[in-house]
């Protein structure tokens, strides 16, 4: 039923409803503005969610009792909220959370969605962010739309009915911007040393940000590179255009680049609207380590937040402080451990904090979350070289890893690997 707002919209949520929110770029941000008001006259409402965007008037205390945010992923508008006991953050696999919706694992009730205008067909997109969302509107009693005429039309696992929904309104406003990042000497190198490990023929995972970007720019004399990956945005478009990535070497959907959602630019936007040579598809299918593994020569590119000496991956928290989530990178480095040819790596910077802190350390800091464990890490790449941990021991790991640390950190680590760990490491 068309409605005249997203207030209107949203009056049909009860007492108790658990809500999932269509997230990312697609983040229907004008029916939570909307959900702020409304979450007053109601008790006790839960919202799921990936990383939102625009959302950070459901931060307010006042709705404590009302409306309280569980995030699978926690980005800029829900970290404070998270840290400060507002919200809750739940650290699940991305693949595993449309198998709570469709087992009944997790009650859900209602659904959030911002989508295209309806087709001829009377069909709707849900653009550039289907991730778990489909799962939840197959189950959900209660669909809310926000039709937006900004939001591209996409192929793949994207559609719905204009049938399926109970409420929709219809409001023209931006979709989320993301702009590509600045490169510095840091991300530039690091760049160069993951794009040194890339083969052609690869098919690509990589997430958002300066390495990923610094990566793709050092590309550009391979060939027949593709993509399966959950996310992507404006780095890989100048591949595409030169037709280094033409997905030709792909045994899973050949020919197409295949993700769950996308967020950049509106130049990323309009290259998606009503494109088939791009599929968005559900994160449960996208992320099973039983499809990646069909392509041959998958190359997994993540990030991490700290590294230890024995190989363990920190990449949801700083301590005890939640900075992201699990997300996918488990999922796309088995993935690739288990297809042929594949290999994965975990890119960082060595130092933060101006380089002031190591990012490679003796051990996680007290709380840091092992979201990859050292027995799944095989490539780590810093600006300082690459270590090549697949079946080495706990001494030639720190070994290799101390050596790609900043050097004014080498001495400090070299006696800690031996006073927490008791090995003995040479250093360069």
């Amino acid at each position: 039923m068309l409605v005249q707002s997203a207030h209107e919209a949203l009056q049909i949520l009860e007492d108790n409803d658990v809500i999932w929110c269509q997230s990312m770029a697609a983040t229907p941000y004008k029916l939570l503005d909307g959900l702020a008001d409304v979450a007053m006259q109601r008790e006790n409402l839960t919202l799921l969610q990936l990383h939102t965007e625009h959302s950070e008037v459901l931060n307010n205390p006042q709705l404590k009792g009302h409306l309280r945010q569980r995030a699978f992923f926690v980005g800029k508008s829900t970290r404070s909220a998270v840290n400060e006991g507002l919200a809750d953050y739940v650290p699940m696999f991305l693949s595993e959370i449309p198998k709570l919706f469709r087992s009944g694992e997790q009650k859900l009730d209602a659904v959030l969605i911002q989508v295209s205008a309806p087709d001829a067909h009377g069909n709707c997109s849900l653009g550039i962010s289907v991730e778990a969302t489909r799962a939840a509107l197959q189950v959900a009693r209660k669909v809310i739309a926000w039709v937006n005429p900004r939001m591209p039309r996409t192929h793949g696992d994207s559609f719905i009915s204009l049938k399926q929904i109970d409420r929709y309104f219809e409001f023209e406003a931006p979709l989320p911007l993301h702009a590509q990042p600045k490169q510095s000497d840091v991300t530039t190198q690091i760049g160069q040393r993951v794009a040194s490990l890339i083969n052609d023929g690869d098919c690509l995972q990589m997430g958002i940000g300066a390495i990923p970007d610094a990566t793709l720019r050092c590309l550009g004399n391979h060939r027949d590179l593709g993509i399966h990956t959950e996310m992507f945005s404006d780095g890989v478009l100048p591949l595409v255009e030169s037709g280094v990535i033409n997905n030709s070497r792909k045994r899973k959907h050949r020919g197409r680049i295949v993700t769950t959602f996308a967020m950049g630019s509106q130049q990323l936007y309009d290259f998606v609207d009503d494109n088939p040579l791009v599929a968005f598809l559900d994160v449960e299918y996208t992320n099973d380590t039983s499809v990646i593994r069909q392509n041959k020569q998958v190359m997994a590119i993540n990030s991490a937040l700290q590294i230890d000496l024995s190989g363990q991956v920190c990449a949801d928290s700083m301590g005890t402080k939640i900075y992201s989530g699990v997300g996918g990178q488990m999922d796309f480095v088995r993935g690739a451990s288990l297809s042929e040819g594949g290999r994965s790596v975990i890119a960082l910077p060595a130092t933060a904090c101006g380089g002031s802190v190591s990012r490679i350390s003796s051990m996680l800091n007290p709380g840091a979350g092992v979201v990859t464990t050292r027995a799944h890490v095989h490539y780590v790449v810093t600006e300082y070289g690459v270590a090549n941990l697949r079946a080495k021991s706990l001494t030639e790991r720190a070994e290799a890893l101390i050596n790609i640390s900043a050097p004014q950190f080498r001495e400090v680590l070299a006696k800690q690997a031996w006073n927490d760990w008791g090995l003995r490491v040479r250093t360069s």
